[in-house]
């Protein structure tokens, strides 16, 4: 395929090639935009090494309910609402690896984002939450922490 092949369908196909020149531009931003952001994306599996390895503070926004029907071991439960980079747990954590995790993992990076303009070194979330951590075959723990 040529150049000039390349320029003939986009003419005949003006919407087919508007869509991919905007699906393009929209791909492009979103890469840039998860570079500069300040937190790192995390899958269960990474979650577990630094778990392990760095000692972790793993901060669960589910809801109680949620949260006692099964939560990563030693997680902690922080409501949604009550959720403030300065309450006392998270303050004194400011240095370590904290990683937020929802359900889904749609909360979770919202609360990681205000965690890294608080002032936190080492910001992470756990993609698709603690559903990816399910379909991980990994183990929840039921009831309060």
């Amino acid at each position: 395929m040529t150049l000039q092949d390349l320029l003939a369908f986009a003419e005949r196909h003006l919407y087919l090639s508007l869509a991919l020149a905007g699906l393009t531009v929209a791909l492009v931003y979103t890469e840039i935009a998860r570079l500069f952001r300040g937190y790192k994306a995390l899958r269960p599996a990474e979650l577990t090494g630094l778990i392990n390895r760095d000692n972790a503070l793993v901060v669960d926004l589910s809801a109680s309910g949620d949260f006692e029907k099964g939560h990563i071991a030693g997680s902690k439960s922080v409501q949604p609402s009550q959720f403030d980079p300065e309450n006392k747990l998270l303050a004194s954590a400011k240095s370590l690896p904290v990683v937020v995790v929802c359900r889904n993992g749609q909360a979770s990076g919202d609360a990681a984002k205000r965690l890294k303009k608080a002032g936190f070194e080492k910001v992470y979330w756990l993609e698709g939450g603690v559903q990816a951590w399910q379909q991980a075959d990994l183990p929840l723990v039921k009831g309060r922490a």
